[in-house]
């Protein structure tokens, strides 16, 4: 499989993490906090926590903590098919491919909830034929590129289709509230919102730099299921954030990497480019560590992170495609995210 064409979308709005404070430390819910979850909000929104800026579907930040559940899936229903489709048209354009040789639309998310799913609604804005294959995964949440990516690689290999469109969006802000839950409070200052689409295909396209899939594979652990989730409560999506997350996250992108790395003949020192989602800056603390990277090898994901916040599913897409654009380096990459489940995924990329 190649990557043919990849492109990004966010909001039109950007704000800054002092704007996200001076809102919702002027919300009556903020009054009605703890000091406790005081202190989080203000220590994590206006210290050094990696995250300068952040994308979010909204016209103002008086709408972002509104207590209001369908105002939230009013949210997610007007921007997720929206963005989703905004980054598939990009991404069909830099692979050149019309929108009727699609053969098969994955979409991903974990941020709301349609049925009809995403793809009904991005097939219909792209134009996409009756035919075309659509899938929809939800709640694989940060971790859900690569598995989406892994099944366009299944679909090209086994079931006839000459060109995939993938997509991960989220609207990350549909799930925010405010609330004494720890989880709850951190992810309100962590994420962003954003979609990246991917087109995949048999054969590349006549490019300077060629992107294959050559292997990939997935770590599930359930046993740590409760430690990163979503949750219902009282109709809203509740994130559940614990402090085991980073050096779990770590640990297990680690066993994935010997994993893939042993269906091949290519060990690690040949790698020439690592590509891990942020899920924070505590957890590109833990990669480092574990991983023994130098600081410029989690370059990209550090300003990634700093620029956009953690969008979920798709940031590792959004890195990928930077990659790409800032003289690649030829050669074996590495792609990896994680997510709730607990889950780990990692893709072998070969650059040329």
């Amino acid at each position: 499989m190649f990557i043919n064409g990849i492109s990004s979308a966010v909001p039109r709005q950007k704000y800054t993490q002092k704007e996200v404070w001076e809102a919702i430390s002027s919300t009556g819910d903020f009054v009605g906090l703890n000091r406790r979850s005081q202190a989080i909000l203000r220590k994590v929104l206006l210290g050094n926590n990696g995250i300068e800026s952040r994308y979010l579907a909204m016209d103002s930040l008086e709408e972002v903590f509104s207590a209001d559940v369908d105002a939230a899936h009013r949210r997610f229903a007007a921007h997720a098919p929206a963005l989703a489709t905004e980054a598939s048209r990009g991404a069909l354009r830099e692979a050149g491919l019309h929108v009727l040789q699609v053969d098969a639309l994955i979409v991903s998310t974990c941020t709301g909830y349609l049925c009809p799913g995403l793809t009904s609604y991005v097939s219909e804005s792209l134009g996409l034929r009756a035919g075309c294959r659509l899938l929809d995964l939800v709640g694989q949440g940060c971790g859900a590129a690569i598995p989406n990516l892994h099944t366009a690689h299944d679909l090209l290999r086994g079931q006839g289709a000459q060109h995939v469109l993938s997509v991960c969006v989220e609207i990350c802000s549909a799930a925010y509230y405010v609330d004494d839950d720890e989880g709850v409070l951190i992810s309100n200052c962590l994420f962003g919102d954003g979609a990246a689409a991917v087109v995949s295909g048999r054969k590349p396209i006549d490019v300077p730099v060629k992107v294959e899939w050559l292997q990939a594979a997935t770590q599930l652990c359930p046993q740590h299921r409760e430690l990163l989730r979503f949750e219902q409560k009282n109709g809203r999506l509740r994130n559940i954030l614990t402090p085991e997350v980073p050096p779990l996250a770590a640990t297990e992108a680690a066993k994935v990497l010997e994993c893939v790395l042993k269906k091949t003949d290519i060990d690690r020192g040949m790698l020439s480019r690592w590509l891990f989602h942020a899920g924070g800056r505590n957890v590109l603390a833990e990669l480092s560590r574990v991983f023994k990277l130098d600081a410029d090898d989690l370059s990209l994901s550090r300003e990634l992170l700093r620029t956009h916040g953690n969008m979920s599913s798709p940031f590792v897409l959004f890195l990928l495609e930077r990659a790409m654009q800032s003289r690649p380096q030829a050669g074996y990459w590495w792609l990896a995210s994680f997510g709730a489940g607990f889950s780990s995924h990692g893709a072998l990329l070969h650059v040329g």
